[in-house]
């Protein structure tokens, strides 16, 4: 039981990127503040390089590996459905990347669990649409911070021409959206991957810049 806690300890310090006060993990995992004192002492003595202090927080080194967990019945659940719905809506390399990650939780799914994951009671279906298209190289530009240069078609058919910071993907319901800084607005702007009608590299990157971020535009939204 107190090993099984400990490790969804680790998990729950490794799902947060900045220091978690030690009362909000205590309620996470049901126990009292002093049991999860004892419980990072016990982890510290381990060896698992968690920082912080009671008062303060804990976080632990990134990078830090953990080995696999057992997942429940609703944890496979959430798997099979996520896995299924990049499936659907993701482009080719999402959908290969889905199925490798299905794949390695069926290997490790508890006794009676194996292959849920990939031939389970759970299908998530969506209609291809032409975000699939240039989702990838946006993929790709999100992450390596690579400036593109668009031709944009927006709901009034009217075609534009923008040099863009892509920051940040987001997919809804029917739709995938591109948020990006816009150079020519000089402002957060967001465009439908299903209108874009040219996406193009320019060859240069851009740097973080403070207000300009996609965390930036998260907190218009607030």
């Amino acid at each position: 039981m107190r090993a099984s806690r400990l490790f969804g300890l680790l998990e729950q310090l490794r799902m947060h990127r900045q220091p978690v006060s030690a009362a909000q993990l205590a309620e996470t995992l049901g126990v009292s503040v002093r049991t999860l004192y004892r419980d990072i002492a016990t982890l510290q003595s381990m060896g698992a390089p968690i920082r912080g202090e009671g008062g303060v927080g804990y976080q632990i080194e990134r990078g830090y590996f953990l080995p696999p967990l057992h997942f429940d019945a609703d944890e496979l659940d959430a798997i099979t459905l996520g896995m299924q719905l990049i499936s659907a809506r993701g482009d080719g390399d999402l959908k290969q990347a889905a199925a490798r990650v299905a794949a390695k939780v069926d290997a490790i799914a508890p006794d009676g669990q194996h292959g849920r994951v990939r031939q389970g009671d759970m299908i998530a279906y969506s209609r291809a649409s032409d975000a699939q298209r240039h989702l990838a190289a946006l993929r790709r530009a999100v992450r390596g911070r690579r400036r593109l240069e668009i031709v944009y078609l927006d709901l009034k058919e009217k075609k534009s021409t923008r040099r863009v910071r892509p920051l940040g993907l987001t997919a809804f319901d029917n739709v995938w959206l591109m948020t990006a800084w816009c150079e020519e607005r000089d402002d957060f702007r967001n465009f439908r991957i299903d209108r874009l009608v040219t996406v193009a590299e320019t060859g240069d990157r851009f740097a973080p810049e403070a207000g300009r971020e996609f965390k930036d535009y998260l907190k218009t939204l607030r």
